[in-house]
Protein backbone atom coordinates (compact mmCIF):
# COMPACT_ATOMS: atom_id res chain seq x y z
CA UNK A 1 0.00 0.00 0.00
CA UNK A 2 3.07 2.16 0.72
CA UNK A 3 3.60 2.03 -3.47
CA UNK A 4 -0.26 2.91 -3.72
CA UNK A 5 0.42 5.87 -2.26
CA UNK A 6 3.73 6.93 -3.88
CA UNK A 7 1.59 6.54 -6.82
CA UNK A 8 -0.73 9.12 -5.76
CA UNK A 9 2.21 11.38 -4.47
CA UNK A 10 3.85 11.04 -7.91
CA UNK A 11 0.36 11.90 -9.51
CA UNK A 12 -0.41 15.05 -7.41
CA UNK A 13 3.34 16.24 -8.00
CA UNK A 14 2.79 15.86 -11.50
CA UNK A 15 -0.19 18.00 -11.71
CA UNK A 16 1.01 20.16 -9.97
CA UNK A 17 3.97 21.20 -11.93
CA UNK A 18 1.11 20.92 -14.73
CA UNK A 19 -0.95 23.81 -13.18
CA UNK A 20 2.38 25.55 -12.06
CA UNK A 21 3.39 25.68 -15.92
CA UNK A 22 0.38 26.27 -17.50
CA UNK A 23 -0.23 29.54 -14.96
CA UNK A 24 3.13 31.23 -15.77
CA UNK A 25 2.12 32.01 -19.18
CA UNK A 26 2.68 35.47 -19.21
CA UNK A 27 0.77 36.70 -16.69
CA UNK A 28 1.27 38.76 -13.72
CA UNK A 29 1.72 37.89 -10.25
CA UNK A 30 -1.22 39.33 -8.14
CA UNK A 31 -0.01 41.65 -5.31
CA UNK A 32 -1.56 41.82 -2.35
CA UNK A 33 -0.90 41.81 1.51
CA UNK A 34 1.66 39.42 2.64
CA UNK A 35 -0.11 36.16 4.87
CA UNK A 36 -0.14 36.42 8.11
CA UNK A 37 0.23 32.68 9.14
CA UNK A 38 3.49 32.07 10.74
CA UNK A 39 6.51 31.20 8.73
CA UNK A 40 7.43 28.08 6.84
CA UNK A 41 9.27 25.91 4.26
CA UNK A 42 7.74 26.52 0.57
CA UNK A 43 5.23 24.77 -0.26
CA UNK A 44 4.48 23.29 -3.35
CA UNK A 45 0.88 24.10 -5.38
CA UNK A 46 -2.18 21.21 -3.86
CA UNK A 47 0.40 18.68 -2.24
CA UNK A 48 1.91 21.60 0.39
CA UNK A 49 4.84 20.19 2.37
CA UNK A 50 4.21 16.69 2.04
CA UNK A 51 7.78 15.75 0.16
CA UNK A 52 9.18 16.91 3.59
CA UNK A 53 10.98 13.37 5.67
CA UNK A 54 7.77 13.55 8.15
CA UNK A 55 6.92 9.49 7.47
CA UNK A 56 9.06 8.07 9.88
CA UNK A 57 10.50 10.51 12.82
CA UNK A 58 8.74 13.40 12.39
CA UNK A 59 9.13 15.39 15.47
CA UNK A 60 12.60 15.23 15.00
CA UNK A 61 12.45 16.45 11.13
CA UNK A 62 9.98 19.42 12.65
CA UNK A 63 13.06 20.21 15.44
CA UNK A 64 15.31 21.17 12.71
CA UNK A 65 12.71 23.05 10.79
CA UNK A 66 12.07 25.18 13.79
CA UNK A 67 15.56 26.61 14.28
CA UNK A 68 14.99 27.77 10.96
CA UNK A 69 11.62 28.88 10.94
CA UNK A 70 11.16 29.66 14.62
CA UNK A 71 8.76 28.79 17.20
CA UNK A 72 5.86 28.67 15.40
CA UNK A 73 5.93 27.14 11.98
CA UNK A 74 3.47 26.70 9.31
CA UNK A 75 3.63 23.58 7.21
CA UNK A 76 0.86 22.77 4.45
CA UNK A 77 0.30 19.34 4.50
CA UNK A 78 -1.86 18.81 1.49
CA UNK A 79 -4.96 20.51 2.33
CA UNK A 80 -4.25 20.43 5.84
CA UNK A 81 -3.02 23.91 7.46
CA UNK A 82 -0.59 22.63 10.52
CA UNK A 83 1.08 25.14 13.12
CA UNK A 84 3.88 23.25 14.98
CA UNK A 85 5.02 25.10 18.04
CA UNK A 86 8.47 24.69 19.43
CA UNK A 87 9.18 26.82 22.47
CA UNK A 88 7.37 26.47 26.30
CA UNK A 89 6.28 30.22 26.17
CA UNK A 90 4.47 29.94 22.80
CA UNK A 91 3.09 26.23 24.06
CA UNK A 92 2.19 28.34 27.27
CA UNK A 93 0.09 30.72 24.73
CA UNK A 94 -1.97 28.31 22.65
CA UNK A 95 -2.44 25.82 25.68
CA UNK A 96 -3.15 28.26 28.51
CA UNK A 97 -4.07 31.80 27.09
CA UNK A 98 -6.18 30.18 24.12
CA UNK A 99 -6.84 26.83 25.94
CA UNK A 100 -10.38 27.13 25.06
CA UNK A 101 -9.61 27.41 21.44
CA UNK A 102 -7.50 24.96 20.73
CA UNK A 103 -8.86 22.11 22.94
CA UNK A 104 -10.57 20.67 19.69
CA UNK A 105 -8.92 18.01 17.70
CA UNK A 106 -7.60 17.22 14.71
CA UNK A 107 -9.23 13.35 13.93
CA UNK A 108 -6.78 11.13 11.89
CA UNK A 109 -8.50 9.13 9.45
CA UNK A 110 -7.15 5.61 11.99
CA UNK A 111 -9.38 6.99 14.56
CA UNK A 112 -12.50 6.94 12.43
CA UNK A 113 -12.42 2.69 12.93
CA UNK A 114 -15.37 1.83 15.08
CA UNK A 115 -16.64 4.98 15.06
CA UNK A 116 -13.99 5.54 18.18
CA UNK A 117 -13.77 9.58 17.45
CA UNK A 118 -17.29 9.36 18.35
CA UNK A 119 -16.95 7.75 21.64
CA UNK A 120 -12.94 7.95 22.71
CA UNK A 121 -12.37 10.54 25.44
CA UNK A 122 -8.91 11.61 23.38
CA UNK A 123 -10.73 12.28 20.43
CA UNK A 124 -13.73 13.95 21.36
CA UNK A 125 -14.58 17.41 21.73
CA UNK A 126 -14.69 19.52 24.77
CA UNK A 127 -18.78 18.57 24.60
CA UNK A 128 -20.53 17.42 27.37
CA UNK A 129 -20.37 14.54 26.61
CA UNK A 130 -16.04 14.28 26.88
CA UNK A 131 -16.53 16.07 29.97
CA UNK A 132 -18.69 13.26 31.33
CA UNK A 133 -16.19 10.36 30.45
CA UNK A 134 -13.42 12.78 31.68
CA UNK A 135 -14.96 13.23 35.16
CA UNK A 136 -15.95 9.28 35.27
CA UNK A 137 -12.14 8.37 33.73
CA UNK A 138 -10.95 10.57 36.92
CA UNK A 139 -13.05 9.58 39.88
CA UNK A 140 -12.87 5.63 38.83
CA UNK A 141 -9.57 5.58 38.57
CA UNK A 142 -7.51 8.93 38.77
CA UNK A 143 -8.46 10.86 41.85
CA UNK A 144 -6.10 10.95 44.67
CA UNK A 145 -8.56 9.06 46.94
CA UNK A 146 -9.01 6.39 44.02
CA UNK A 147 -5.11 6.07 43.69
CA UNK A 148 -4.57 5.50 47.67
CA UNK A 149 -7.50 3.17 47.68
CA UNK A 150 -5.65 0.47 44.91
CA UNK A 151 -2.50 1.41 46.22
CA UNK A 152 -2.56 -2.45 47.00
CA UNK A 153 -2.76 -3.35 43.68
CA UNK A 154 -0.22 -2.18 42.47
CA UNK A 155 2.23 -3.30 45.03
CA UNK A 156 0.87 -6.40 44.64
CA UNK A 157 1.49 -6.55 40.43
CA UNK A 158 5.00 -5.18 41.40
CA UNK A 159 5.84 -8.05 43.81
CA UNK A 160 4.78 -10.51 40.67
CA UNK A 161 7.37 -8.54 38.49
CA UNK A 162 10.12 -8.97 41.36
CA UNK A 163 9.56 -12.61 41.74
CA UNK A 164 9.31 -13.07 37.83
CA UNK A 165 12.48 -11.66 37.61
CA UNK A 166 14.19 -13.18 40.29
CA UNK A 167 13.05 -16.64 39.64
CA UNK A 168 15.42 -15.52 35.99
CA UNK A 169 18.46 -15.25 38.00
CA UNK A 170 19.99 -17.97 38.96
CA UNK A 171 19.78 -19.02 35.38
CA UNK A 172 21.18 -16.06 33.59
CA UNK A 173 18.27 -15.24 31.70
CA UNK A 174 17.86 -12.41 29.30
CA UNK A 175 14.58 -10.05 30.39
CA UNK A 176 12.78 -7.99 28.10
CA UNK A 177 12.27 -5.11 29.73
CA UNK A 178 9.37 -3.49 27.52
CA UNK A 179 7.83 -6.48 27.84
CA UNK A 180 7.65 -7.48 31.51
CA UNK A 181 6.95 -3.53 32.24
CA UNK A 182 3.99 -3.67 29.86
CA UNK A 183 2.43 -7.18 31.54
CA UNK A 184 3.17 -5.58 35.19
CA UNK A 185 1.40 -1.93 34.13
CA UNK A 186 -1.14 -4.10 31.66
CA UNK A 187 -2.08 -6.24 35.01
CA UNK A 188 -2.50 -3.12 37.34
CA UNK A 189 -5.23 -1.48 34.96
CA UNK A 190 -7.10 -4.76 34.75
CA UNK A 191 -7.03 -5.85 37.76
CA UNK A 192 -8.30 -2.31 38.67
CA UNK A 193 -11.18 -2.46 36.05
CA UNK A 194 -11.85 -5.99 35.89
CA UNK A 195 -10.09 -7.30 39.13
CA UNK A 196 -8.61 -10.05 37.33
CA UNK A 197 -5.09 -10.69 35.36
CA UNK A 198 -5.40 -10.34 31.48
CA UNK A 199 -1.80 -11.24 30.88
CA UNK A 200 1.15 -13.54 32.07
CA UNK A 201 5.05 -13.04 32.24
CA UNK A 202 5.30 -17.19 31.05
CA UNK A 203 2.89 -16.70 28.24
CA UNK A 204 2.75 -15.54 25.05
CA UNK A 205 -1.00 -13.42 25.85
CA UNK A 206 1.50 -10.56 27.14
CA UNK A 207 2.69 -9.95 23.54
CA UNK A 208 -0.15 -10.52 21.88
CA UNK A 209 -2.12 -7.60 23.96
CA UNK A 210 1.18 -5.72 23.89
CA UNK A 211 1.23 -6.56 19.83
CA UNK A 212 -2.56 -5.27 19.61
CA UNK A 213 -1.79 -1.98 21.58
CA UNK A 214 0.90 -1.22 19.96
CA UNK A 215 -0.62 -1.65 16.50
CA UNK A 216 -3.24 0.61 17.77
CA UNK A 217 -1.00 3.48 18.78
CA UNK A 218 1.47 3.07 15.89
CA UNK A 219 -1.09 3.19 13.29
CA UNK A 220 -3.08 5.98 15.25
CA UNK A 221 0.42 8.35 15.13
CA UNK A 222 1.57 7.08 11.39
CA UNK A 223 1.63 10.06 9.23
CA UNK A 224 -1.25 9.17 6.34
CA UNK A 225 -2.24 10.59 3.10
CA UNK A 226 -5.91 10.34 3.90
CA UNK A 227 -5.19 12.69 6.25
CA UNK A 228 -3.68 15.28 4.18
CA UNK A 229 -6.49 14.61 1.42
CA UNK A 230 -9.72 14.00 2.67
CA UNK A 231 -10.93 12.77 -0.39
CA UNK A 232 -8.88 9.79 -0.15
CA UNK A 233 -10.64 8.39 3.25
CA UNK A 234 -12.84 6.27 1.03
CA UNK A 235 -10.06 4.41 -0.57
CA UNK A 236 -7.88 4.36 2.56
CA UNK A 237 -4.89 4.10 0.05
CA UNK A 238 -1.90 2.96 3.32
CA UNK A 239 -4.33 0.67 4.83
CA UNK A 240 -4.52 2.60 7.71
CA UNK A 241 -7.60 2.54 8.68
CA UNK A 242 -7.95 -1.24 7.71
CA UNK A 243 -5.37 -2.41 10.09
CA UNK A 244 -6.55 -0.24 12.82
CA UNK A 245 -10.22 -2.18 12.15
CA UNK A 246 -8.54 -5.01 12.62
CA UNK A 247 -6.38 -4.46 16.16
CA UNK A 248 -9.74 -2.86 17.45
CA UNK A 249 -12.08 -5.82 16.44
CA UNK A 250 -9.97 -8.11 18.45
CA UNK A 251 -9.41 -5.62 21.16
CA UNK A 252 -13.07 -5.50 21.58
CA UNK A 253 -13.82 -9.21 21.18
CA UNK A 254 -12.06 -9.58 24.75
CA UNK A 255 -13.69 -6.37 26.39
CA UNK A 256 -17.18 -7.82 25.16
CA UNK A 257 -16.63 -11.00 26.73
CA UNK A 258 -15.46 -9.54 29.65
CA UNK A 259 -18.34 -7.26 29.65
CA UNK A 260 -20.88 -10.12 28.98
CA UNK A 261 -19.49 -11.97 31.38
CA UNK A 262 -19.92 -9.16 34.43
CA UNK A 263 -23.50 -9.26 33.01
CA UNK A 264 -24.40 -12.41 33.95
CA UNK A 265 -22.71 -12.53 37.48
CA UNK A 266 -24.98 -8.75 38.19
CA UNK A 267 -28.37 -10.87 36.86
CA UNK A 268 -27.95 -13.34 39.45
CA UNK A 269 -28.97 -12.96 42.71
CA UNK A 270 -25.18 -14.18 44.67
CA UNK A 271 -23.50 -10.92 42.25
CA UNK A 272 -23.28 -7.50 44.42
CA UNK A 273 -23.85 -4.06 42.25
CA UNK A 274 -21.83 -2.44 45.30
CA UNK A 275 -18.99 -1.28 42.44
CA UNK A 276 -16.37 -3.42 43.59
CA UNK A 277 -13.76 -2.20 40.74
CA UNK A 278 -14.08 -0.47 38.04
CA UNK A 279 -16.36 -2.07 35.75
CA UNK A 280 -19.17 -3.09 38.29
CA UNK A 281 -19.36 1.30 39.09
CA UNK A 282 -19.55 1.87 35.16
CA UNK A 283 -22.24 -0.77 34.39
CA UNK A 284 -24.25 0.47 37.25
CA UNK A 285 -24.09 4.05 36.03
CA UNK A 286 -25.22 3.01 32.65
CA UNK A 287 -28.32 1.20 34.41
CA UNK A 288 -28.73 4.39 35.98
CA UNK A 289 -32.15 6.34 34.58
CA UNK A 290 -31.06 9.53 34.26
CA UNK A 291 -27.20 8.46 32.86
CA UNK A 292 -26.39 9.45 29.27
CA UNK A 293 -23.97 6.85 29.67
CA UNK A 294 -24.02 3.67 26.84
CA UNK A 295 -21.98 0.21 26.70
CA UNK A 296 -20.92 1.39 23.86
CA UNK A 297 -18.84 4.76 25.75
CA UNK A 298 -18.32 1.73 28.59
CA UNK A 299 -16.08 -0.08 25.62
CA UNK A 300 -14.40 2.95 23.91
CA UNK A 301 -13.67 4.43 27.72
CA UNK A 302 -12.17 1.18 28.45
CA UNK A 303 -10.09 0.66 24.78
CA UNK A 304 -8.81 4.26 25.48
CA UNK A 305 -8.01 3.47 29.24
CA UNK A 306 -5.85 0.35 28.04
CA UNK A 307 -4.07 1.54 25.12
CA UNK A 308 -2.93 5.08 26.41
CA UNK A 309 -2.23 3.61 30.10
CA UNK A 310 -0.08 0.56 29.39
CA UNK A 311 2.11 1.74 26.65
CA UNK A 312 3.34 4.89 27.53
CA UNK A 313 4.39 3.91 30.79
CA UNK A 314 6.07 0.68 30.43
CA UNK A 315 7.79 2.57 27.47
CA UNK A 316 8.70 5.18 30.27
CA UNK A 317 10.36 2.54 32.29
CA UNK A 318 12.01 0.94 29.59
CA UNK A 319 13.36 4.21 28.12
CA UNK A 320 14.73 5.09 31.98
CA UNK A 321 16.07 1.94 32.23
CA UNK A 322 18.18 2.08 28.86
CA UNK A 323 19.48 5.53 29.87
CA UNK A 324 20.85 4.33 33.25
CA UNK A 325 22.37 1.25 31.43
CA UNK A 326 24.21 3.34 29.19
CA UNK A 327 24.89 5.82 32.08
CA UNK A 328 26.67 3.49 34.48
CA UNK A 329 27.36 6.58 37.29
CA UNK A 330 23.98 7.35 36.57
CA UNK A 331 22.59 3.97 37.70
CA UNK A 332 25.23 3.76 40.39
CA UNK A 333 24.15 6.84 42.05
CA UNK A 334 20.25 6.33 41.74
CA UNK A 335 20.95 2.68 43.90
CA UNK A 336 23.28 4.48 46.31
CA UNK A 337 20.24 6.75 47.28
CA UNK A 338 17.89 3.19 47.10
CA UNK A 339 20.13 1.72 49.35
CA UNK A 340 20.23 5.01 51.96
CA UNK A 341 16.20 5.47 52.43
CA UNK A 342 15.32 1.62 51.54
CA UNK A 343 18.08 -0.29 53.21
CA UNK A 344 19.57 -3.62 51.48
CA UNK A 345 16.81 -5.56 52.43
CA UNK A 346 13.71 -2.88 52.23
CA UNK A 347 10.95 -3.14 49.77
CA UNK A 348 10.10 -0.29 48.14
CA UNK A 349 6.76 1.33 48.54
CA UNK A 350 5.15 4.03 46.70
CA UNK A 351 5.30 6.30 49.94
CA UNK A 352 9.26 6.03 49.99
CA UNK A 353 9.34 7.80 46.25
CA UNK A 354 9.45 11.29 47.56
CA UNK A 355 12.32 10.61 49.68
CA UNK A 356 13.97 9.58 46.60
CA UNK A 357 14.98 13.19 45.08
CA UNK A 358 17.74 11.91 42.65
CA UNK A 359 15.19 8.67 41.21
CA UNK A 360 12.16 11.57 40.48
CA UNK A 361 14.82 13.53 38.76
CA UNK A 362 15.92 10.28 37.15
CA UNK A 363 12.16 10.39 35.98
CA UNK A 364 12.09 14.03 34.76
CA UNK A 365 15.02 13.11 32.88
CA UNK A 366 13.60 10.71 30.88
CA UNK A 367 10.32 12.08 30.15
CA UNK A 368 12.49 15.18 29.09
CA UNK A 369 14.19 12.90 26.70
CA UNK A 370 11.83 10.45 25.60
CA UNK A 371 8.26 12.13 26.08
CA UNK A 372 5.81 9.39 25.65
CA UNK A 373 3.86 11.29 23.02
CA UNK A 374 6.41 13.37 21.49
CA UNK A 375 4.09 15.56 19.39
CA UNK A 376 1.20 14.95 21.84
CA UNK A 377 -2.23 14.59 20.27
CA UNK A 378 -3.38 17.36 17.30
CA UNK A 379 -5.20 20.44 18.63
CA UNK A 380 -7.46 22.10 16.64
CA UNK A 381 -8.02 25.38 16.35
CA UNK A 382 -11.85 26.77 16.23
CA UNK A 383 -11.43 30.23 15.55
CA UNK A 384 -8.83 32.65 13.75
CA UNK A 385 -6.31 33.29 16.96
CA UNK A 386 -3.27 35.71 16.96
CA UNK A 387 -0.32 34.51 18.71
CA UNK A 388 3.19 36.12 18.52
CA UNK A 389 1.99 38.95 16.11
CA UNK A 390 0.94 35.83 13.96
CA UNK A 391 -2.54 34.19 12.58
CA UNK A 392 -2.90 30.76 13.32
CA UNK A 393 -6.13 29.98 11.18
CA UNK A 394 -9.68 28.45 11.96
CA UNK A 395 -9.47 24.66 11.77
CA UNK A 396 -5.60 24.88 11.45
CA UNK A 397 -4.15 21.72 13.04
CA UNK A 398 -2.05 22.68 16.30
CA UNK A 399 0.86 20.15 17.18
CA UNK A 400 3.18 20.88 19.80
CA UNK A 401 6.63 19.59 19.69
CA UNK A 402 7.65 18.37 22.98
CA UNK A 403 9.87 16.32 21.87
CA UNK A 404 12.03 19.29 20.39
CA UNK A 405 11.58 21.22 23.23
CA UNK A 406 13.17 18.86 25.13
CA UNK A 407 15.81 19.18 23.08
CA UNK A 408 16.51 22.75 22.56
CA UNK A 409 19.87 23.85 23.61
CA UNK A 410 18.37 28.00 24.14
CA UNK A 411 16.27 25.62 27.04
CA UNK A 412 18.21 23.27 28.23
CA UNK A 413 22.36 22.95 28.60
CA UNK A 414 23.57 19.89 26.83
CA UNK A 415 20.12 18.93 25.88
CA UNK A 416 21.38 15.11 24.49
CA UNK A 417 23.10 14.44 27.33
CA UNK A 418 21.38 12.58 30.32
CA UNK A 419 21.82 14.68 33.55
CA UNK A 420 19.35 14.30 36.28
CA UNK A 421 21.08 16.46 38.09
CA UNK A 422 19.63 19.37 36.12
CA UNK A 423 16.26 18.86 38.01
CA UNK A 424 17.80 18.62 41.76
CA UNK A 425 18.18 22.56 41.94
CA UNK A 426 14.89 23.66 40.56
CA UNK A 427 10.98 22.97 41.24
CA UNK A 428 10.30 22.27 37.46
CA UNK A 429 7.87 19.03 37.33
CA UNK A 430 6.04 17.48 34.17
CA UNK A 431 2.41 18.18 35.30
CA UNK A 432 1.83 20.65 33.02
CA UNK A 433 2.14 23.80 35.30
CA UNK A 434 6.25 24.18 33.44
CA UNK A 435 5.54 24.34 30.06
CA UNK A 436 9.40 23.28 29.64
CA UNK A 437 8.34 19.91 30.51
CA UNK A 438 4.70 19.06 29.04
CA UNK A 439 5.12 15.17 27.89
CA UNK A 440 1.48 14.70 29.02
CA UNK A 441 0.59 17.77 27.59
CA UNK A 442 -1.08 21.26 29.62
CA UNK A 443 -4.78 22.56 29.84
CA UNK A 444 -7.63 20.71 29.96
CA UNK A 445 -6.52 18.32 27.08
CA UNK A 446 -3.77 17.33 29.91
CA UNK A 447 -3.75 13.43 30.03
CA UNK A 448 -5.88 12.30 32.46
CA UNK A 449 -3.70 9.20 33.50
CA UNK A 450 -0.67 11.68 34.31
CA UNK A 451 -1.86 10.75 37.90
CA UNK A 452 -1.52 7.04 37.61
CA UNK A 453 2.22 7.41 35.58
CA UNK A 454 2.99 9.91 38.47
CA UNK A 455 3.10 7.34 40.79
CA UNK A 456 3.24 3.76 38.56
CA UNK A 457 6.51 4.80 36.50
CA UNK A 458 8.93 5.84 39.45
CA UNK A 459 7.79 2.89 41.49
CA UNK A 460 8.46 0.38 38.98
CA UNK A 461 11.49 2.17 38.16
CA UNK A 462 12.92 1.87 41.82
CA UNK A 463 11.71 -1.67 42.06
CA UNK A 464 13.71 -2.84 39.40
CA UNK A 465 16.89 -1.01 40.46
CA UNK A 466 16.83 -1.70 44.34
CA UNK A 467 16.19 -5.31 44.00
CA UNK A 468 18.39 -6.09 41.22
CA UNK A 469 21.89 -5.52 39.67
CA UNK A 470 22.04 -5.44 35.72
CA UNK A 471 24.41 -6.22 33.08
CA UNK A 472 23.41 -5.94 29.31
CA UNK A 473 23.21 -8.94 27.28
CA UNK A 474 26.38 -10.88 25.44
CA UNK A 475 28.83 -8.73 27.66
CA UNK A 476 27.20 -5.68 25.35
CA UNK A 477 29.46 -2.39 26.91
CA UNK A 478 27.32 0.87 27.72
CA UNK A 479 28.49 2.35 24.89
CA UNK A 480 27.49 -0.28 22.33
CA UNK A 481 23.82 0.46 22.89
CA UNK A 482 21.40 1.36 20.16
CA UNK A 483 19.87 4.22 21.77
CA UNK A 484 17.94 5.15 18.43
CA UNK A 485 14.17 5.53 18.78
CA UNK A 486 11.85 3.48 16.10
CA UNK A 487 10.05 4.75 13.70
CA UNK A 488 6.84 7.01 14.42
CA UNK A 489 4.06 6.23 16.04
CA UNK A 490 1.89 8.43 19.24
CA UNK A 491 3.82 6.44 21.32
CA UNK A 492 8.15 7.11 21.51
CA UNK A 493 10.08 3.64 21.65
CA UNK A 494 13.22 2.87 21.51
CA UNK A 495 14.47 1.14 18.35
CA UNK A 496 16.02 -2.11 20.17
CA UNK A 497 14.21 -3.78 22.76
CA UNK A 498 15.96 -3.28 25.93
CA UNK A 499 16.87 -6.89 26.92
CA UNK A 500 19.56 -6.86 30.33
CA UNK A 501 20.58 -10.28 32.72
CA UNK A 502 19.67 -9.27 36.39
CA UNK A 503 21.41 -10.43 39.44
CA UNK A 504 19.98 -10.24 42.97
CA UNK A 505 21.07 -7.81 45.20
CA UNK A 506 23.52 -8.79 48.13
Amino acid sequence: MDYIALLLLITFVSASIHVLASGLGGRKKKSGNPTSFPPGPKAFPIVGNISLELRNKPHQTLAKLSKKYGPLMTLKLGSTTTIVISSPDTAKEALQKHDQTFSSRTIPDAARAFDHHKFSMAWLPTSTGWRSLRKVAAMEMFVPQRLDATEAIRHKKVQELIAHIGASCNSGEVIDIGGVAFTTVFNVISNTLFSADLAQYSSNTSQEFQALIMGTMEEGGRPNIADYFPALRLFDPQGTRRRMTAYIAKLFEILDGIINERLQLRATSKASKAGSDVLDSLLSLVEDDNSKLSYDDIKHLLLDLYSAGSDTKSSAVEWAMAELLHNPPKMAKVREELEEVIGKDGLVQESDISKLPYLLATVKETFRLHPPAPLLLPHKAEADVEICGFTVPKNAQILVNVWGMGRDPSIWPNPDQFSPERFLDNDIDYKGRNFELIPFGAGRRICPGLPLANRMVPFMLASLLHQFNWKLENEMKPEDMDMRETTFGITLRIAQPLRAIPNKSV
